[in-house]
């Protein structure tokens, strides 16, 4: 999609009248006097959290913001590929592919040999590596996610919307109390009173900070941000402008000799590019004096870096200066010992970072893309509330490893280039082959929780060497029997809180006598500890907490529809209409066979316990039963 050609305008670019585009503020409502879950912050991290829970209309959510509105324009644009496969549970990742800018390559531009002044492009490289994720790397407005989650919100059974205007005043949490043990009291930033500010007490059974850097959540709990700055300050800005550097439509790294380092984003639209500008070291303990510096002044720097190239700015859609840190938070949540948590941080309320390897946004999403399904667990009683422990324990970890990750990449790239006059600079093509080897980290696909409850040890991994235990799903074509359509195996997981059981066959003829998928689902089905018997509850339909899909290698037309066992094609919903969508086959077509791809064993296939976060929890035989149920044993409840 090509748009903002005739300036920048916030909202959704189908729209050609800017004026079509702008949204309705929500009724000014108040805030209720008690719900399950209270959110704090509308930023990525607390609309993911609030579209997971919306998906549940018995549980009452609650989201507010110091904002009197919703985001127009964003600071976050990069979309790492993990964040796009969990988009794709929501299903609106065709829509951001289709409005965003694709990031394919990247170039990398250092002071050239024989003119040091100025820059030449030294190479090159492919963004992101192949079969790495279905999905691209993508750059798009934040603002524009955030739209997609407030779509999911509004239109799901919980139907949430955001109370904006509500500042957290103070936030008290009784130990002794079961129910609605934490009391939280707001203040309005409108509707004075004729004694002052109005203020909204609210009492909730789990708080959720996600009110960003300077968390008041944080502070009223007693946590706080440690670590350190490296005592470098970065200007950033999103221009249209016209410029005769050859790569501006790519992302491209720029070391210069003298005049510091810059980092070209393209944005959506065509027109528009993202800047982030190097701007003076800081001295110790020094702060940006932002009354100083213009959109001006990071302009005349752009230029002064892209030397003998320049670029004449058109219009400025957004621009801001920053100070790198890299902090982390004592603890993401409110737990003691022997004290269960009730209040958790997430986002930029626990780690902060420099944004340009575009990790923010996408960490933020993932720390509440891994505690929603737990809170649902909890809330509706398919888990105990232990599962709730589990969160700190793998996100923290995670957070370290970004912590870590970003301190060695924002000093390699602000450092000047080595050279004669600086021999202690960095090798702009070591800098490079750091880019390249940190690929997976900064796609999100390499992140890996540890063996505990959730995650199995992996002793059955030779069954599947391509989809490692306590990594995400790792997707791949398939055809799904019963109308032939080509999809990816991992578009089942949706943002539902559903666990997932996908069962590979091996090379027994398709539910014949020797077939291991049929032995299973007669297990699963008639078994007193099958699973999906213990932990349905009554009247739900068969996969409403744990469901099965099947996969066999035989090309889909050689397998009939009716020889499928009745698990596979249950008969669901009020009429007891019959779903035909958990039976795949491997795509024979050439888009890729599964099996290959990931490594399946062929001749015994196996099972694949998937999270609802898309992590796998544990990797087993197909005749694993006992392994199976104890797995789901040590998490669920029965109801």
């Amino acid at each position: 999609m090509q748009f903002h050609l005739d300036g920048f305008h916030p909202g959704d670019p189908r729209y050609s009248d800017p004026q079509d585009r702008v949204v309705p503020p929500p009724l000014k409502r108040p805030l209720p006097q008690q719900v399950d879950v209270m959110i704090v912050g509308c930023g990525p991290a607390g609309l993911n959290l609030a579209a997971q829970l919306s998906q549940f209309g018995s549980i009452s959510t609650c989201i507010v913001d110091q904002k009197d509105d919703r985001l127009l324009v964003g600071q976050a644009d990069g979309i790492a590929c993990r964040t796009m496969e969990m988009f794709q549970a929501y299903e609106f990742a065709d829509q951001i592919q289709q409005e965003a800018y694709w990031v394919n390559e990247t170039a990398f531009w250092k002071p050239d040999a024989e003119h040091p002044g100025q820059i030449s492009r030294s190479s090159k490289i492919q963004d992101v590596e192949d079969d790495l994720s279905e999905f691209p790397h993508v750059i798009i407005n934040q603002a524009r996610v955030h739209d997609h989650f407030l779509e999911v919100m509004r239109q799901s059974p919980g139907k949430v919307e955001p109370h904006y205007s509500r500042r957290l005043v103070d936030l008290q949490v009784d130990t002794e109390a079961e129910d609605y043990p934490v009391t939280l009291t707001f203040e309005r930033a409108v509707n004075y009173s004729q004694y002052g500010k109005e203020q909204e007490i609210v009492k909730a059974r789990y708080v959720v900070g996600c009110d960003g850097a300077r968390s008041s959540v944080r502070t009223l709990i007693g946590r706080e941000l440690v670590g350190d700055s490296i005592n470098q300050a970065w200007g950033v800005m999103d221009v249209l402008a016209v410029t005769d550097f050859p790569d501006i439509r790519l992302k491209a790294a720029i070391h210069s000799n003298n005049e510091g380092n810059m980092l070209i984003i393209p944005r959506e639209g065509g027109y528009m590019v993202r800047l982030y500008i190097e701007l003076d070291k800081l001295k110790q303990d020094e702060r940006i004096s932002r009354d100083e510096i213009t959109a001006d002044y990071l302009i005349s720097a752009a230029n002064r870096i892209m030397q003998p190239y320049t670029v004449e700015v058109k219009e400025v859609a957004w621009w801001s200066v920053y100070e790198i840190g890299q902090r982390l938070t004592t603890a993401f949540d409110d737990s003691e010992e022997g004290r269960l948590p009730r209040v958790f941080l997430a986002g930029d309320a626990c780690h902060t970072h420099s944004p340009k390897a575009g990790q923010g946004l996408n960490t933020s999403v993932n720390d509440t893309w891994n505690l929603g399904w737990k809170l649902a667990h909890v809330l509706t009683g398919r888990a105990n509330p232990e599962l709730l422990s589990t969160y700190s324990a793998e996100r923290q970890h995670v957070a370290q490893m970004l912590i870590n990750f970003d301190r060695e990449f924002s000093t390699m790239f602000s450092a000047k280039p080595k050279s004669a006059d600086n021999p202690d600079g960095v090798d702009p093509a070591e800098f490079q082959k750091y880019f390249v080897r940190f690929g997976r980290y900064t796609a999100g696909t390499s992140i890996r929780y540890n063996p505990s409850s959730l995650v199995g040890s992996g002793e059955h991994q030779s069954l599947a060497t391509g989809q490692t235990t306590g990594m995400r799903f790792h997707s791949a074509p398939a055809v799904r029997l019963a109308d032939a359509r080509p999809v990816q195996l991992g578009h089942c997981v949706k943002a539902d809180a559903r666990w997932h059981i996908f069962a590979f066959a091996g090379q027994q003829p398709p539910m014949s006598d020797q077939c291991r998928v049929r032995a299973l689902c007669d297990f699963l089905q008639n078994e007193h500890n099958s699973p999906l018997k213990r932990f349905t509850p009554a009247g739900a339909d068969v996969d409403s907490v744990i469901d099965l899909h099947a996969m066999f290698q035989q090309y889909h037309r050689d397998i009939d529809v009716d020889q499928i066992h009745p698990l596979l094609q249950p008969l669901k919903g009020r009429y007891g209409l019959r779903d035909y969508e958990k039976v795949f086959c491997t795509d024979h077509s050439g888009a890729g066979d599964f099996y290959a791809l990931r490594g399946i064993d062929r001749e015994q296939g196996c099972l694949i316990i998937v999270r609802p976060d898309q992590y796998i929890a544990e990797i087993l035989p197909l005749d694993d039963y006992a392994g199976l149920s104890r797995f789901f044993e040590g998490v669920l409840t029965r109801p």
